[in-house]
């Protein structure tokens, strides 16, 4: 990647002295108003950030990743961490990890902190953030690896999966089953453009045989095992009562089996329950889930792999799409057997 300007080249490029041009960016006496605008302003465009770090920190040899993800309540970001941590750790890479709540606002300013340090690499959630993040990262110069979701066009670097793809394979292999009643229960809209996009493919998988979602419920709060349990009572009490609920993920999916077994709704004879994630809770559920199976810890190492390679001066692949597995499970009706 083209190499970071130094302050030696924002002081040339702006016509002042070196110290003039760290005095601009520490915002101290000294130096005309006139010219500490001209300072930022060559700054800005040549893409310059004052390093809060001396010495070997400050340059490229940094063995800092820097690392967000939304929520480290959900256990698929701290798998996907899990999954990278190993590989890095190998390599002699040391993480530092920042939550985001969902917020792009949020890891817009953790965006700003971190490159300020100038961490050996940054590693963000998906392709969904303000303008300026964006903006940020690209004349950054150092490399970026985007995570969970898929991305042709990458910022740098990029390894997740087709989120659309995954909800309209579900919704498919639903509507196979005989399921015409579908609803969603997820958190409310905006808060994961991921989960939207799975919805989006589900709906679309449904709508291709003239059916619409029977509902779509949105609850509030971390997507847990009570959101889940919350939002199956109220799809159940709906005046258009769903044949199958397709929850965000695996956790929601075990709220609203326990809510269905607490209601005595046998599932999935009366019915149908979906998850996604495919995660470890399906090992000791009496009724597994159907669900979707994602390679958390297998895109963390991956993506660990081809940042470090791209540390080093090694391009490969721009973007690295993942497979998911749909899982047949027991909480859907089974497959029509064929003649």
């Amino acid at each position: 990647m083209p190499s970071r300007p130094k302050i030696e080249d924002v002081a040339r490029e702006a016509g002042v002295s070196i110290m003039s041009v760290s005095r601009a960016m520490r915002g101290v006496d000294g130096i005309s108003p006139q010219t500490r605008q001209r300072i930022l302003k060559a700054a800005e465009r040549m893409g310059y950030v004052p390093s809060r770090l001396a010495g070997s920190l400050a340059a490229a040899t940094s063995n800092l990743i820097a690392i967000s993800v939304p929520t480290l309540f959900e256990v698929v970001f701290a798998e996907i961490i899990d999954g990278m941590r190993s590989t890095l750790l190998n390599a002699g890479y040391e993480t530092m990890i920042g939550t985001s709540d969902f917020s792009t606002e949020r890891e817009a300013a953790w965006i700003a902190r971190m490159i300020q340090w100038s961490p050996a690499g940054l590693v963000v959630c998906g392709q969904h953030r303000t303008d300026e993040a964006r903006q940020q990262l690209m004349q950054s110069h150092i490399p970026v690896l985007e995570i969970w979701d898929r991305n042709d066009d990458p910022i740098d670097l990029c390894v997740g999966f087709d989120h659309t793809a995954a909800g309209t394979e579900m919704g498919r292999y639903l509507v196979g089953l005989g399921y015409r009643r579908p609803a969603f229960i997820g958190t409310p809209p905006g808060r994961d453009p991921r989960a939207e996009k799975r919805l989006d493919g589900f709906a679309a998988a449904f709508s291709e045989s003239g059916v619409s979602l029977a509902a779509d419920l949105r609850v509030d709060g971390p997507p847990s095992f009570e959101a889940g349990y919350d939002g199956t009572i109220s799809a159940l009490s709906a005046a258009r009562r769903p044949d199958v609920l397709y929850f965000l993920n695996d956790h929601l999916a075990f709220g609203g089996l326990m809510a269905c077994a607490n209601l005595g709704i046998p599932v999935p004879q009366a019915i149908g329950i979906a998850g996604f994630n495919g995660l470890n809770i399906n090992n000791v559920l009496d009724t597994p889930l159907t669900t979707s199976n994602t390679p958390r810890r297998l895109m963390g190492s991956t993506g660990a792999r081809m940042l470090i390679a791209a540390i080093n001066g090694v391009r490969t692949e721009r973007s690295v799409v993942m497979p998911v597995e749909l899982i047949p499970g027991e909480t859907t009706r089974p497959r029509p057997v064929s003649v």
